[in-house]
């Protein structure tokens, strides 16, 4: 399994932005794939993931971000809105089946 994330970039306060996160080799619709940050000095935290029947969110993103897939597509999107400061960070696209699969970060900046 690789991952591929996009979409990153400089975003002011309350603005928009979202990530894409395409996987290659054998995915199932069933495999759990999303998205956690890791900020400056900080732990890799949960943002969101998705399964085929469930989604789950980090506490401080809920309401502001949405994860989807397009599993034709091998690709899972987090849709971030009203972004804070405080959730600069590298963003780093997952799959979770045995174990966790991770791809290359992307860094998102909020910042005036």
């Amino acid at each position: 399994v690789q991952l591929q994330a996009s979409g990153g970039g400089l975003v002011q306060p309350g603005g928009s932005l979202k990530l894409s996160c395409v996987a290659s080799g054998t995915i199932f619709s069933i495999d759990r794939v999303g998205w956690y940050r890791q900020a400056p000095g900080k732990q890799r935290d949960l943002v969101a993931m998705i399964s085929s029947s469930s989604t789950n969110y980090g506490d401080s993103v809920k309401g502001r971000f949405t994860i989807s897939r397009d599993n034709a597509k091998n690709t899972v999107y987090l849709q971030m809105n009203s972004l804070k400061p405080e959730d600069t960070a590298v963003y780093y696209c997952c799959l979770f089946r045995d174990r966790f699969y991770w791809g290359q970060g992307t860094l998102v900046t909020v910042s005036s």
